[in-house]
């Protein structure tokens, strides 16, 4: 009765169900790591703005790289803008997911160190951006600032390749080793978002702080996933008990005719 299912159809069939159970359990595994990962992150992010700011130089120092569990902490930092060496980042939008720049502005601090600053975001005052934006100028003298301190970005991280030729004072990533060659100086590693002073009048706008990520959906995924392993195999026998039922039919139907009488 169930002989069909040696046919060449159902051999592959049974194959593809058998390859499927595994490998939507592994995927239900993974959504759940991502889950964790997610979720990880978003209570480092939670405790690193909530943390309170210290001196920069307790996080960083020349040639540093920002660690994980250092992004997004405040700090504070006491020097003077460097507005001859400022540049601006290409390509970064607002909150409104407008195209514009982001204005980078070495601060210069009180033993002699260099902080880049990222003082937000400009919109673009020309359809081709090649010519260096109208920026609003920093306070001038000696200024305290805090900012969330964030790590030099890469293509790999942020998708935005580093491209060559850009107008002059154009940026497409922010990379403290490349500035500290630009500028001849010891540069922070790394660069902070400003956070305050808070901008007043025709000043950048600050840069976002950064939302959690939805690490439900992960988990959600992982039950979808293992609710498909499970819908496999019974599928995969409605499938069975409808062919055999489907040829038992056949068979019933064919039979009368094969043993009918001939006609004399």
């Amino acid at each position: 009765m169930y002989r069909f299912l040696l046919s060449r159809q159902w051999v592959i069939l049974t194959l593809v169900a058998l390859l499927l159970i595994p490998t939507m359990i592994r995927l239900g595994f993974w959504q759940m790591h991502r889950h964790d990962e997610r979720a990880a992150r978003n209570r480092l992010v939670s405790e690193a703005l909530e943390a309170k700011p210290v001196p920069v130089e307790r996080l960083t120092s020349p040639g540093h790289t920002v660690t994980r569990g250092e992004r997004y902490r405040g700090v504070t930092a006491t020097g003077t803008f460097d507005t001859a060496h400022e540049v601006v980042v290409r390509r970064r939008v607002n909150s409104d997911e407008e195209v514009g720049f982001h204005v980078l502005t070495p601060l210069v601090l009180t033993d002699g160190d260099v902080l880049l600053v990222n003082r937000g975001w400009i919109p673009a005052d020309a359809p081709s951006q090649t010519a260096f934006p109208k920026v609003p100028a920093p306070p001038a003298g000696q200024v305290t600032v805090t900012g969330r301190l964030m790590p030099d970005e890469t293509t790999e991280a942020s998708g935005i390749k580093n491209l060559q030729g850009l107008p002059d004072r154009q940026i497409m990533l922010i990379d403290s080793a490349r500035e500290a060659k630009r500028l001849g100086a010891e540069v922070l590693g790394g660069y902070i978002a400003l956070t305050a002073p808070e901008p007043k009048g025709d000043t950048p706008e600050p840069v976002g702080a950064p939302g959690d990520e939805d690490a439900a959906l992960n988990y959600a995924y992982a039950i979808q996933w293992w609710l498909f392993a499970a819908g496999v195999p019974v599928g995969w026998f409605v499938l069975v008990r409808r062919e055999r039922r489907d040829r038992a039919a056949a068979a019933a139907q064919a039979r009368p005719q094969e043993t009918a009488p001939a006609a004399v």
